[in-house]
C-alpha cells in the first residue's frame, strides 16, 4: 500500500531534530481514496512493514519517506528526493 502525506502535526517542543518534532502525519491513498492520520510512530512502523509513503508538489514532483535514528535512539521519517535528503516533509503545511 502506498500513502500521500498532505500534512503534519508538531509538537514544537525542544527537538534535537526537528524532524523529531512532527507528531501526526495526515495521509490519504490515492488510488481509493481512503485517508486517515497517524503518529511518527505509526508511520514509522508502516514504513518499516515494507509500506511507501510519500509527498508530492504541485509540480508532480515526489519524495519517499524513510526511516531515520536519531542520535538519542528516536525514530522519526525524512524525505529522500533523487537519492538525496530532503525537506520536503517539513514544507509541508500543518494540519
Amino acid at each position: 500500500m502506498a500513502v500521500r502525506i498532505t500534512c503534519i502535526t508538531k509538537d514544537y517542543g525542544n527537538h534535537y531534530d526537528r524532524h523529531e518534532a512532527i507528531q501526526y502525519l495526515t495521509w490519504v491513498n490515492e488510488q481509493t481514496r481512503a485517508s486517515g492520520r497517524s503518529t511518527r510512530l505509526e508511520i514509522v512502523q508502516f514504513l518499516e512493514r515494507r509500506g511507501v509513503a510519500y509527498t508530492k508538489d504541485a509540480f508532480g514532483n515526489v519524495a519517499y519517506l524513510v526511516v531515520r535514528v536519531s542520535p538519542y535512539g528516536n525514530k522519526y521519517v525524512k524525505t529522500i528526493a533523487d537519492g538525496k535528503e530532503t525537506d520536503n516533509l517539513l514544507a509541508l503545511p500543518e494540519c
